[in-house]
């Protein structure tokens, strides 16, 4: 119940201010200090000359040490601050940078207004920040269907999963899936540099996401009150190359009726990945602040699920 109540007031004081750009620019961000460590260590550890299989085990290793330092700091942390008001206010404070509602938000409503607007490359130039894939090669559409996957992808990614793991674990939880996250997020890509040493970091991370994905694929679905939301998730999320992205990514598809995913270029390769809610419409600019719509009443309704909890 108590751990329920921190997560609600966190996610509400995220909600209402974010991360204070004055406070980032002072003290930076819980993740930045985490990337800070993935980054040296990576640098010190995957070193190109050595053997493959090397650079797996210390890809292996890197992630058990941040994930495991992450938890043990946040049981440090739990248990120094105790279980008195005092503790429960600075669960709270400590929680608060860990969910990223808000920011997500924001990143997303920025490709939304200029592309409603027609303005092409602002709205490229927005949706860069939060994709990786190449705004250059994208029409309106293309930046619509990017905006809406990362708002549906992250929407788990950043506020669910963490929501999930600190139900589960406390503290501690919260702390080890926004390292896990941040190891994903850095190291676990298919490529030249990464796709030994980050091995494990993707694998952790699509571990780690199992739950919340599918979780969050359901808050889209009853929160939008579209019926083709849940068709749409069970038809296609399976279809996604991802174990996890497809629940929430096929589910907005469903609310909002449109299609996404579909063939796309990543760093020069095409890809031929198949439509998720394949009949859908192709996404407008106005699709785009529909989905932000579908999101906040998504948060509404996690936040409504904790408060449920908080009074059980």
């Amino acid at each position: 119940m108590t751990t329920a109540a921190i997560l609600l007031l966190a996610l509400g004081l995220d909600a209402l201010i974010g991360w204070p750009n004055g406070l980032y620019n002072r003290i930076g961000h819980p993740v930045t200090w985490i990337g800070a460590l993935i980054s040296r260590l990576e640098k010190t550890l995957n070193r190109p000359e050595w053997h493959k299989s090397t650079r797996r085990l210390m890809g292996i290793l890197t992630a058990l040490f941040t994930i495991l330092l992450s938890f043990l700091l946040g049981r440090l942390i739990e248990n120094a601050i105790g279980q008195g008001v005092v503790g429960f206010a600075l669960s709270v404070l400590i929680a608060w940078p860990l969910l990223a509602a808000r920011s997500l938000y924001a990143h997303v409503r920025d490709v939304a207004v200029p592309l409603e607007a027609q303005d092409l490359p602002q709205a490229r130039t927005a949706v860069a920040m939060i994709v990786g894939r190449n705004p250059e090669q994208l029409d309106g559409a293309g930046v619509g269907r990017a905006a809406i996957e990362s708002l549906a992808e992250n929407a788990s990614d950043g506020v669910v999963a963490p929501v999930f793991w600190g139900l589960l674990f406390g503290l501690p939880g919260l702390m080890a899936y926004k390292t896990i996250n941040t190891l994903d997020s850095m190291i676990g890509y298919k490529n030249m540099r990464f796709s030994d040493f980050g091995w494990a970091a993707a694998r952790i991370d699509d571990l780690a996401n199992w739950a919340p994905a599918r979780i969050t694929g359901g808050l889209i679905a009853l929160m939008s009150g579209q019926r083709k939301a849940l068709v749409s998730m069970r038809e296609d999320a399976g279809k996604h190359r991802s174990p996890n992205a497809g629940w929430p990514e096929s589910a907005m598809a469903g609310a909002l009726d449109v299609r996404l995913s579909g063939p796309r270029v990543y760093d020069g390769v095409a890809t031929q990945d198949p439509w998720l809610n394949t009949f859908g419409r192709e996404v407008t600019g106005a699709d785009v602040g529909k989905a932000l719509v579908v999101f906040r009443r998504s948060m509404f309704g996690l936040a409504a699920l904790l408060g449920l909890l908080a009074l059980l």
